[in-house]
């Protein structure tokens, strides 16, 4: 008999950000295979005696391979108990989603996807802005900061990327941000340009900072990338309503 695994978005830590179907689903899992971004508080809400695998990726510390994650999903699935998949943010935006959709589908297990809150959405509406504005910000992109080597993606629009009137969330890309900012410079966006920098979003050290494009670049080659998990925000409305 094959298990059912359910992919659940944590959100960016805050348990209460998380959504009444996820909540429901680590309560009735056997098994939790976590990111160490979405533990904590989150994990509280498991099963008492489930089974709870730490299987985080972080950047520049030891981390679970993919190919891993993968195995176990399948391991654990095959057994037929009820797996949770915990993944930080929503598991669809750059949480490498597709690798463990593909090697369930391949192995015949089926699967759910609960959907959460992004950090975009997250860090915006703890700056107390919207994260569009008729007229001035009528488009929102979201890009990935960093490849699979870890660093920037060569291929990116830059075009896109430098309009003004857009807004633009990078993730993954505090250490990558001061070469970005090079390309859009060059692609005729303002050094001025607005930007807010969001770090460890729902939990107690919290931190936004209002500053520029270019400021931040600068401060980021200087070696003042944050040492927790970050989302970068620019574009016009960034700066607005200061707290």
């Amino acid at each position: 008999m094959s298990g059912f695994v359910s992919f659940i978005s944590a959100g960016p830590g805050d348990p209460e950000l998380l959504t009444l179907k996820g909540a429901a689903r680590l309560r009735e899992a056997d098994v939790v295979l976590y990111d160490d971004l979405a533990s904590g508080a989150i994990l509280d809400l498991a099963r008492p005696g489930a089974n709870l695998v730490a299987v985080g990726k972080r950047a520049g510390r030891p981390s679970t391979r993919q190919h891993h994650v993968n195995r176990l999903l399948v391991d654990y699935a095959a057994t037929g108990v009820r797996v949770v998949r915990l993944k930080s943010g929503d598991a669809g935006i750059f949480g490498r989603l597709e690798e463990e959709l593909e090697t369930l589908h391949e192995a015949g297990i089926g699967y759910e996807i609960v959907p959460g809150v992004t950090s975009a959405c997250a860090a915006a509406a703890q700056a107390g802005i919207p994260l569009t504005r008729r007229h001035t910000s009528r488009r929102v992109q979201f890009v990935t900061g960093a490849d699979v080597t870890g660093e920037l993606p060569p291929n990116l629009n830059w075009a896109a990327l430098a309009d003004p009137e857009a807004t633009t969330v990078v993730y993954m890309g505090r250490r990558t941000f001061p070469a970005l900012v090079a390309k859009l410079v060059a692609q005729g966006l303002a050094a001025d340009t607005p930007a807010l920098v969001a770090e460890s979003l729902g939990r107690p050290d919290e931190r936004l900072v209002r500053t520029t494009i270019a400021e931040l670049a600068e401060q980021l080659a200087r070696g003042g990338a944050p040492s927790t998990a970050a989302v970068i925000l620019f574009g016009a409305l960034a700066g607005d309503y200061p707290s």
